[in-house]
């Protein structure tokens, strides 16, 4: 039986919640716990999308992948395609968790994947309730396939 010791530590200047596991070397249990707290929903607010002249709030777990076009970056959900001013390696550190670079040119949401075709020059990742497919590199692949891993 895992034996475990929990404390918080408050610090006045502190200004986000941080989680420090100390456990013994190759610890499985630690890892399980680490894959939970990731799994814990954070309070992510909306991000601001575009469509044409209107302004959209959405939050993130509505997003299916996002990806440059030009200089522009589409945000798909299920059903639409909506253009946001961040970057990609802004959004890479905005986003949860579940969101995962699998391109130069695409971040998807792991918790929507739900096939991955892989062939000798790429790899196809399908999005549940969707047509919408998008493209991986065999560079990311690896890390691809580690996340959904945990995720899952």
């Amino acid at each position: 039986m895992l034996t475990m010791k929990v404390r918080i530590q408050t610090a006045a200047n502190q200004t986000e919640v941080e989680v420090v596991i100390f456990a013994p070397v190759d610890s499985h249990e630690a890892q399980s716990i680490k894959t939970l707290l990731e799994k814990v929903p954070s309070e992510t607010k909306s991000l601001t999308f575009y469509q044409g002249t209107t302004k959209y709030y959405l939050k993130p777990s509505q997003i299916l992948f996002f990806e440059t076009d030009g200089r522009q970056i589409h945000a798909h959900t299920i059903n639409d395609v909506y253009v946001t001013k961040h970057r990609l390696y802004e959004l890479e550190e905005q986003l949860p968790n579940s969101f995962i670079r699998i391109s130069k040119s695409a971040i998807i949401n792991v918790d929507h994947v739900l096939s991955i075709t892989r062939s000798i020059s790429n790899c196809l990742v399908q999005f549940q309730n969707s047509h919408k497919q998008v493209y991986a590199s065999r560079r990311y692949y690896k890390q691809l396939q580690e996340r959904l891993n945990e995720m899952r």
